[in-house]
Order: structure tokens, then C-alpha cells, then sequence
């Protein structure tokens, strides 16, 4: 909401917005889960409409709503827009396992959102759960809760049996009041992106978090990409509405084009004054970024396609953390939907283009295409496996360097034998250590005349890994040059490099 002063009598409460976080695998989804299937809401008919990434639940005739996000990275890139996405966060850790990595991440998410926080402590159902160690390691972390002497409440549940999820929403509903959550229906309809799609049937498809007013269906709404009349307007379960209030999740049909995860709407007088609006914006994030390669760095240019882009956003986001020195990502095109011909068609006219899609089908067209130019579509489920892909095609881009490391310098006293490309010579080493199973240069009069292998190394006649500085040696010699008494030769290693 606007900092605008409001009378008493005009500002209204409204339901907390939460966000479930934490690490992979402590039971979010599970959580979420169980407060859907907790009965306090009115059984959905149908069920939830995929992709809606929110709902909401009843308790004591009060209403909550559930940000249900993809993860962290989704998370961070509607928090990153400036919009305030959820008054309240759960922070999930599991019982039996405590504060990990991901743990941490979200701790951290959530205090730079400036949001309040609880703690649910999952999994009570496990033989091996341990709350008090949790907390510990929460405290450990700057996460004092209540029972530790802080101010963070807690809440020991179960996602698995159902315990505990009503002392949880009983918690959200306190930490609720306690905030005196207020808005005003008086100004006009704005709030947030919080997924969005792209429909085969219905074309351009978003979920809207309203934070202040009312969205009524016919409105004019805009973000700072795109705008449209709202032509349809569904609540979470999929019903025609014909206004949604603060703190409610709704779909819409209307946009022009798809908007991003996290970008702000409000409601616009006219589609003329939208358009302006926006007009501007537009041409700046156009002309964002430039892109500058340097000599050295190589480029793999990108294709990508996800169902949502919550999902787009949260891949773009992993790529931004793989170290780019050598390999630069360059992603051409992105976007939401099913692979079509126009994708494998810029993919022909830039060089060294790789086409990605995450969930998302292949258009019959794209399909006939691929076939008949023997261009390669890499479809994936698991965006761990994706960015796994895209990395092991950087590490086959970089050329292998090799990498010279001088080891040790020897001073050549006596030749012993010689055979073609073989000789055993005796020495002492000037500078460093001689090593076996090194390389050897041979310098005479201080110019390099020729390399070879160290094949044997001995030592007072016994065989011998390393010889140091200011010891004698004999040594077998593997090279097409021939060493000369006086001769200095230069032991060396050689490392291919192929990190990125």
C-alpha cells in the first residue's frame, strides 16, 4: 500500500499472506499439504487449478493465504522486484535433521523481506526427532525462539499424521493480529505477480496477489511489461468471481503477454493510459543489458522454454551463480510454452545454440524440424538435471589448457649409456626436486634444445621417487635429443585445466 494517510474509518483488516520456506526435502510441499486437507476450508470442487502457486484456507471463520512457491529462487525473484510478497514466514525444519544449507538460505530471504517469522518444526512423527536439538542449532544461527528466551514462535507439527497443523494457523492468526494487518478498498486495485503461464487455450494466464482495493472483472491492469483487460476473473479454486479484495489470490485472463514473477500491477483508467505507462519501462528493460564478451570467453547461446515462469526465473537464477570467466551463458530467447519451429529456427541462424526445455511440450511442427536438420531439443523435469546439463556443455567448450609447473633443475656430470631414443645419465640436482614420471627440457648454452620423459629415477643405485636439491642421481631418459655432460635439464609437470 501507498504511504497515503487513511481515516480509521476507511482502513480494513485483512487476512495474513504467508510463505512456507526452508531446505529441500524437510517437508514444505508436505506441510502444505496437510493444511489444505485440514478441513477448514470448503472442499474444492475440482480441486486446485494447476499452477494457481496459491490458496486459501478458513480458521475460526477467518481467512489465510498460502503462497505456494517452487521454491527459494522464485521466492527471491518476486522479493528482488521490491514487491512485498507475504506478511508472515514458516520457517520449515525437520525434526529429525535440524538447520541445513537451504535452511540457512531461507533464513536469510526472510530477513531481508523484513517479515515476521515462525518456526515449524516438521516431522514430530519420526522416532528420531529432536526439537531441542533444533532449536540449538537455531539459536546457533540467530534464530532464538520463544521457548529459548527469544521472540520467534514456535510449533512442533507433523505433515504426515496431522498434528499440530491447527496450533500452527491458530499461531499465523496470532502473529496476524498482533501485526494489525489493515488495508483500504477505497484506492485503486494493485498487488503482485505471482506466477504466470502461458495457456494453449486461454493465452496469457497470471495469478495476482491483490494487496490493496478490489479487482473487478473489465478492469484495466498493468505491470511494467505488459497490460490487458481483465476478461476473466477466478478465485484459487477456479471460480468465476466478479471482484476479488485484498490478501486473495486470483487467475486472470487478459494480459497481452505473460508477466513476470514478481512485478507489481495496479489498475489503470484506460487501456491508452496503461500502455504509456508502461511504454517507457519496457524500452529500458530493452535496452538493459549490454553484452560484452571478452576475447578470451567463449559463448553458449541458449534457447529456453519452462511452463511457468516461476520456474523460468528460478533456473535464470541458478545460472547466475555458475562462474561464467571462460564460458559465458547467453540465453537468446526465453519464455513460457511448448517448443515451436520459431525456436529451432533462431537456434539455426546463431551458432553454437542449445535448445532447453523444462516441462513444456514440443510443438508437431518444432518436432518435424529437429528431425529433417538433426537438431538435438533437451527436454528436462528436474531443474537440477538441466543445470547439470548446461554446465557439462561450458566444460566442453573450454579448450584444455595446459598448465606448465617447473618442479626442480639438475646439472648433467656424466652420461652412462645411450641407445636411439634412450640414455642413462647421472647428475646433481642445482634447484628444487627431480620427481618421477616427470617431464624433462634440456638446455645447452642456456637455449632450449629439446624435451623428453623421465622414465626411472635412482638414487644410490636404488630406485627413487624424488631426489632433492644438492643430491646426486641417476636417471633414464626417454627423448630424440641427446643429452650432453654439462647440460642443465628442467623437470617439469603439466596439468590440464578444465574448471570453470
Amino acid at each position: 500500500m501507498d504511504e497515503k494517510k487513511y481515516s480509521k474509518e476507511n482502513l480494513k483488516s485483512k487476512p495474513p499472506v504467508v510463505v512456507v520456506l526452508g531446505h529441500v526435502d524437510h517437508g514444505k510441499s508436505s506441510l502444505l499439504e496437510a493444511v489444505k486437507d485440514f478441513n477448514i476450508l470448503k472442499k474444492e470442487s475440482g480441486g486446485i487449478t494447476q499452477h494457481i502457486g496459491a490458496y486459501e484456507v478458513e480458521k475460526d471463520n477467518k481467512k489465510i493465504t498460502f503462497i505456494d512457491t517452487p521454491g527459494h529462487s522464485a521466492f527471491f525473484a518476486m522479493r528482488s522486484r521490491g514487491a512485498k510478497v507475504a506478511d508472515i514466514a514458516v520457517l520449515v525444519v525437520a525434526a529429525d535433521e535440524g538447520v541445513k544449507t537451504q535452511t540457512k538460505e531461507a533464513m536469510s530471504h526472510i530477513k531481508k523481506a523484513g517479515i515476521s517469522m515462525l518456526v515449524a518444526i516438521n516431522k514430530m512423527d519420526k522416532p528420531e526427532a529432536d526439537p531441542e536439538k533444533v532449536k540449538r542449532e537455531l539459536s546457533e544461527n540467530g534464530v532464538i525462539l520463544e521457548s529459548m528466551g527469544g521472540k520467534i514462535p514456535s510449533v512442533n507439527v507433523s505433515a504426515k499424521t496431522g498434528k499440530g497443523i491447527e496450533d500452527l494457523l491458530e499461531l499465523i492468526l496470532l502473529l496476524a493480529e498482533m501485526q494489525s494487518l489493515k488495508t483500504t478498498l477505497e484506492d485503486v486495485a494493485c498487488g503482485v505477480a505471482i506466477e504466470a503461464y502461458l495457456d494453449a487455450q486461454r493465452g496469457a494466464t497470471a495469478t495476482l496477489l491483490i494487496r490493496d482495493g478490489i479487482l473487478k472483472l473489465g478492469d484495466i491492469v498493468g505491470t511494467s511489461t505488459t497490460f490487458g483487460r481483465v476478461k476473466i476473473l477466478e478465485n484459487f479454486q477456479g471460480k468465476s468471481i466478479k471482484e476479488a479484495f485484498p490478501s486473495m489470490p486470483v487467475v486472470i485472463i487478459g494480459f497481452e503477454n505473460v508477466p513476470r514473477v514478481g512485478e507489481k500491477f495496479k489498475v489503470y483508467p484506460s487501456i491508452e493510459s496503461a500502455r504509456n505507462s508502461i511504454k517507457e519501462n519496457k524500452r529500458k528493460i530493452e535496452n538493459k543489458e549490454v553484452f560484452v564478451i571478452n576475447p578470451d570467453q567463449k559463448v553458449l547461446n541458449l534457447i529456453l522454454k519452462a511452463d511457468v515462469v516461476g520456474s523460468l526465473e528460478a533456473i535464470e537464477n541458478i545460472f547466475k551463480d555458475i562462474p561464467q570467466e571462460k564460458v559465458v551463458l547467453r540465453i537468446l530467447k526465453r519464455g513460457v510454452g511448448e517448443i515451436s519451429d520459431s525456436d529451432l529456427k533462431l537456434a539455426q541462424s546463431a551458432k553454437k545454440t542449445k535448445i532447453l526445455g523444462f516441462r513444456v511440450k514440443t510443438s508437431p511442427q518444432a518436432v518435424k524440424l529437429a528431425l529433417r536438420e538433426s537438431m538435438k531439443i533437451m527436454n528436462f523435469d528436474v531443474i537440477y538435471d538441466l543445470v547439470q546439463w548446461v554446465r557439462s556443455m561450458m566444460e566442453k567448450l573450454v579448450e584444455s589448457e595446459i598448465i606448465r609447473t617447473d618442479i626442480g633443475k639438475l646439472k648433467v656430470l656424466e652420461i652412462f649409456h645411450s641407445e636411439k631414443d634412450r640414455q642413462v645419465v647421472g647428475g646433481k640436482v642445482v634447484e628444487g626436486d627431480v620427481k618421477k614420471g616427470t617431464k624433462i627440457e634440456i638446455f645447452r648454452d642456456e637455449e632450449a634444445i629439446g624435451i623428453g620423459n623421465l622414465i626411472n629415477l635412482q638414487k644410490n643405485k636404488k630406485d627413487a621417487d624424488a631426489v632433492g636439491k644438492g643430491e646426486e642421481c641417476g636417471l633414464l631418459y626417454k627423448g630424440d635429443t641427446k643429452i650432453e655432460e654439462g647440460d642443465i635439464l628442467v623437470f617439469y609437470q603439466e596439468i590440464k585445466n578444465k574448471e570453470i
